[in-house]
């Protein structure tokens, strides 16, 4: 994200970056074991102290049996808690990458918008209802038939075709020698890749002088996206979607080039995209406005590592997402996605961000929101899938009875949604009051009396009150046909900052934690209109130095369509 931008992270014993790749990996070696050791001595301490504190206080316990009882009751508790948070731990850190996805999709229901999902019936078994591998069944529990018979792939129209014809060497019959005549052709196509090429723009500006005053006329030197720079647009269109749509690190995409035979070199790639940021900042600042005056936002957050300039440590920065996407709704609205980079997570970053918006904001129950409802401009509406997520982490560490009644209830209003995604907000809110309300009261019911039958200090119970707590601003969706179920919207958004930072591991400045936002804007809100996001940003390097500030809007992405992306929807 910025010139600091490194491969690797450094070591935990040192904040300097060594250059050799060997020797990084023995440090980490070596620092792996150690820690593996001092864990080891730890847990052998622990449980040295913890078998001389109860030699030391058995005799202090007391002789009340019903005493003695709360106080097994208590740490049986206290055990249970700790053991669900150990097996979450391990599972998100050890577990299949394959099953942690599930899990995830499983969790945020995903596939509610993302793929077609079959209308399910809630009185079918548990394993119907729950696994997330059978999610291909219909209601009745049948596998979906597949066939197996291969339709013919056909490739897209819209890409160069190079015909190569394999004639007969010889015109004569090989059997009687007589000279034989075109019958017809069989075609066959397959797929090549042409490695992407180079290019040198010549501008050429010829002079023209008059031979009776001496007048000399000369076109102007046409705009560069970079003053003075050697970057064309469609170079700096790379560089930026390469790392933040294709999550290829610059330090990554330098020996890519290299191979091509061209030496640019990460300093210089993060100057490129330090300065196409600062041109795109005026689209992000359109984008930031059109999100705001819009009835319904979406939003959520995410941890970016910043590299610490001179000390060579890691401090936690956000990136803040906003969303307007109405199109659940039936809304015609264009959709986009506003990013918001901050240091910290301080609840008036959220506040700077949205300030003057007045609206309904869907998002989670961190507690830095709530200053935003209490003036009532901004309505508060919470998030199902998050509701969900905990009933399912239970689920999944004990398989409890009850947490898989309230998964089973909470996927009732899933089935619902389905049915009215894309109708309009009134035709939405009548079959809500219709069918939901009551499932939503039933459950609430059911919440409270099971509450009151499990011990409040159970992790069960703690998943029961976030819901209870929260159940206002989890009902409000059956009041106002505008809002969704869950906050989905913003989770999608938040996915792609996940993967690039999987990638390029850290940002190296604050500086280009800015960078990154103003950028995954542009792309992000490219994607949620149907625009490929290379051809997008080279139409706007093209214009965006000679384009009017005052008609920055013109430049949003469904306002601009590259000629790449016409031929690609006609094909």
């Amino acid at each position: 994200m910025a010139s600091s931008e490194f491969g690797q992270r450094p070591p935990l014993t040192s904040p300097t970056l060594h250059a050799s790749g060997g020797h990084r990996l023995a440090t980490s070696r070596t620092n792996v074991a150690a820690h593996t050791r001092r864990m080891r001595r730890c847990s052998g301490t622990h449980r040295y102290t913890s078998m001389l504190y109860t030699a030391e206080h058995a005799g202090h316990l007391p002789d009340d049996i019903d005493a003695l009882k709360r106080i097994i009751a208590s740490r049986d508790e206290t055990i249970a808690r700790l053991l669900s948070e150990i097996a979450r731990l391990k599972r998100w850190q050890y577990g299949r990458s394959s099953k942690r996805v599930a899990e995830l999709m499983g969790q945020l229901q995903l596939a509610l918008c993302d793929l077609p999902i079959p209308e399910q019936d809630f009185d079918v078994p548990a394993a119907a209802k729950l696994s997330d591998e059978d999610a291909g069944l219909e209601a009745t529990g049948t596998p979906k038939v597949i066939s197996l018979r291969r339709k013919p792939r056909q490739l897209p129209a819209h890409l160069p075709r190079e015909t190569i014809v394999h004639a007969p060497t010889n015109c004569g019959c090989p059997k009687c020698g007589a000279k034989m005549r075109a019958l017809g052709e069989d075609v066959s196509e397959m797929l090549d890749y042409v490695p992407d090429y180079f290019k040198v723009l010549r501008h050429v500006r010829p002079k023209l002088s008059c031979s009776r005053c001496a007048m000399v006329v000369q076109e102007a030197a046409p705009s560069r996206p970079i003053t003075r720079g050697m970057a064309g647009a469609g170079l700096l269109a790379q560089v930026v979607t390469a790392k933040y749509a294709d999550h290829t690190a610059l330090y990554r995409q330098a020996g890519i080039y290299r191979r091509a035979g061209i030496e640019l070199n990460r300093a210089t790639l993060a100057s490129w995209v330090r300065e196409a940021a600062e041109l795109l900042q005026p689209l992000a600042d359109a984008l930031g406005r059109y999100v705001r005056e819009g009835e319904k936002i979406h939003t959520d957050d995410t941890p970016l590592p910043v590299l610490e300039p001179g000390r060579g440590k890691m401090r936690t920065a956000r990136l803040w997402t906003y969303v307007r996407d109405e199109r659940s709704a039936a809304s015609r609205a264009p959709p986009a996605v506003w990013y918001r980079y901050s240091a910290d997570r301080k609840g008036e970053r959220p506040r700077e961000h949205l300030m003057g918006y007045s609206g309904i904001l869907q998002a989670d129950a961190y507690s830095g929101y709530d200053a935003l409802y209490r003036d009532g401009t901004i309505v508060e509406a919470a998030c199902w899938a998050h509701a969900r997520r905990k009933f399912y982490d239970l689920y999944e560490l004990d398989h409890s009875t009850i947490a898989e009644q309230a998964l089973r209830r909470i996927g009732a209003l899933y089935a619902v949604e389905r049915e009215i995604r894309g109708q309009t907000p009134d035709e939405r809110l009548s079959v809500r009051q219709q069918r939901c309300e009551f499932l939503l009261l039933s459950l609430k019911a059911w919440l409270e009396h099971t509450l009151s039958q499990i011990s409040v200090k159970s992790g069960l119970a703690k998943v029961i009150k976030y819901s209870l707590t929260h159940w206002r601003a989890l009902t409000r969706y059956c009041e106002d046909g505008r809002i969704e179920v869950d906050n989905n919207t913003a989770e999608r958004a938040i996915r792609p900052l996940v993967l690039g930072r999987r990638n390029y591991l850290f940002a190296g400045s604050d500086a280009g934690g800015h960078s990154a936002a103003v950028i995954y804007s542009l792309i992000g809100t490219a994607r949620l209109n149907g625009v490929e996001p290379f051809a997008y940003l080279r139409a706007v390097f093209e214009r965006v130095a000679d384009h009017p500030i005052n008609h920055i809007d013109e430049l949003l992405p469904w306002r601009v369509v590259p000629t790449e992306h016409v031929e690609q929807q006609a094909a």
